[in-house]
């Protein structure tokens, strides 16, 4: 069993325990908020399917929107503030049961959105500010549902249906742009955002830059990118991609979106590009399965750093080509470069 499918049994398993927890016995949530009002989903490496034992809990709220516009435009959730605490609540309760490391900035990321919030925010500029940006594209690039599954589903076509406004009008030959865009804006923000937040000096505080870049160029280059190699590859052989197309997707995790594509016929010439594609992203993985000073050490030595960061590069023209392959010069691909 490679490092992948290690990671992914790992991650069933305690996402499983995660959600029993939430559900059963312990829970101080009612059945109903969940199920009728918001929903919770796990995004980052257990969203991926490929966390390992050191890896931390990454969590958006959503609840639905209960049709009431403030003086901002904005509807506000079903999910009312008292019922909200308690939902983060037993989040922090069941992380500290289960052993998962405490939520990053001290629960600074533990957010809470109406669907509204997530779809009014389309091409406006707060969305960064706001960071429904990544939320939005999150929840449709690596999310899995940890409760309220059903209201899930209801915010992810609510989602998607915002991304193909347009469909109707154009369904024999419709492009996602509008999302492509939004996905490579999020691609920009994550690579702007590690130029912002990390720091050169003293040596330790340059080892964790460079671990910071591996990890980017690695899980955050193809949890956008595949997402693009799969609405390419709709498009070449449909020539269209509909809303259904774009809920598969979201349905797949980033190596299961390449798994996906090395099972279509059309797309022969790019399968050598993508399982080793999948082959480097093991090896990534099995890289990072330590503690954070272990990973951090590992970038303290230049020539193993150099080593890594060059790996890392080699991934980035791996996806390069398959973006190509996969493209064809369609006037899609066209339109991801110009």
């Amino acid at each position: 069993m490679d490092e992948l499918e290690k990671r992914r049994a790992e991650s069933d398993r305690r996402f499983e325990e995660l959600r029993n927890y939430l559900t059963g016995g312990n829970s101080i949530i009612e059945a109903k908020i969940i199920d009728e009002e918001a929903c919770v989903y796990a995004t980052g490496s257990f969203g991926r399917r490929e966390a390992g034992i050191y890896s931390d809990l990454d969590v958006f709220i959503v609840g639905k929107s209960d049709g009431v516009t403030n003086s901002d435009g904005v509807q506000g959730s079903l999910l009312r503030p008292l019922d909200e605490i308690l939902v983060k609540a037993q989040l922090i309760r069941a992380t500290r049961a289960l052993k998962f490391p405490e939520f990053s900035g001290d629960g600074r990321y533990l957010t809470h959105y109406s669907t509204h919030q997530l779809t009014r925010t389309l091409g406006r500029p707060e969305d960064d500010v706001t960071n429904t940006l990544t939320a939005r594209l999150l929840l449709l690039l690596e999310s899995r549902p940890i409760i309220g599954e059903k209201v899930y589903n209801d915010v992810l076509t609510e989602v998607i249906r915002a991304y193909w406004r347009d469909y109707e009008d154009h369904k024999d030959k419709f492009m996602p742009a509008f999302l492509t865009n939004d996905i490579l804006r999020l691609w920009r923000t994550f690579c702007v955002n590690y130029e912002a937040k990390t720091e050169t000096e003293p040596e330790r505080e340059k080892a964790k830059r460079k671990l910071a870049n591996y990890k980017l160029k690695h899980s955050r280059l193809l949890t956008c990118y595949s997402g693009i190699l799969y609405l390419l590859a709709v498009f070449r052989r449909d020539r269209t991609v509909t809303p259904e197309h774009a809920i598969e997707m979201a349905r797949l995790t980033p190596t299961g979106r390449l798994e996906w594509l090395l099972k279509e016929p059309d797309f022969s010439d790019a399968r050598g590009v993508i399982e080793s594609i999948l082959c480097q992203y093991s090896i990534f993985l099995d890289s990072t399965n330590k503690p954070k000073e272990e990973q951090i050490f590992m970038f303290s030595n230049r020539s193993s750093s150099f080593r890594y960061l060059n790996q890392a590069n080699e991934f980035g023209d791996l996806v390069f080509k398959a973006l190509n392959l996969v493209g064809k010069d369609s006037l899609f691909h066209r339109l991801l470069v110009v």
